[in-house]
């Protein structure tokens, strides 16, 4: 992701997400890095319509050197906005315990979905409850870390 000199990052406007990453920031991901016993990672996004950088704490799973996200946004009936973001700027910045990297993000294809939605599923098992209420179908987002 490319960043000027002096560009603030947002945090999630929610309490309990922006509680969650202020912890995960202050402790170099000692603590944070579990959320109730899920894995979460920290993504960096640039606002479609605002341009500015927003931090939001997420659930995330492994396939082989790719990281899985599930923009379920609680079974909403939107796409939650971190998803909206990265599906026009892709470029993201990713914080994984101390390390932190940029990533390339992209949507799974219907081919690609199946598998990596039953391994997030086995991660964070709401995941599959939020799909049956979705009035929409729920997107699975791979990142690719980027390798100088």
């Amino acid at each position: 992701m490319t960043t000027q000199p002096g560009d603030e990052v947002f945090d999630s406007p929610t309490q309990w997400v922006a509680d969650h990453i202020r912890t995960y920031l202050d402790t170099g991901g000692t603590q944070g890095h579990l959320y109730q016993g899920w894995p979460t990672l920290l993504l960096t996004t640039r606002g479609r319509r605002s341009g500015k950088l927003r931090r939001t704490a997420l659930i995330y799973g492994r396939d082989q050197d790719r990281y899985l996200l599930v923009a379920s946004n609680g079974g909403a009936a939107q796409h939650p906005a971190w998803y909206l973001n990265l599906t026009e700027h892709p470029q993201v910045t990713v914080q994984i315990e101390s390390d932190v990297f940029t990533a390339l993000a992209r949507t799974a294809t219907d081919q690609e979905k199946p598998p990596l939605w039953s391994q997030m599923a086995s991660v964070f098992p709401l995941y599959d409850t939020y799909q049956g209420q979705a009035a929409r179908d729920i997107p699975l987002v791979i990142l690719d870390k980027n390798t100088p």
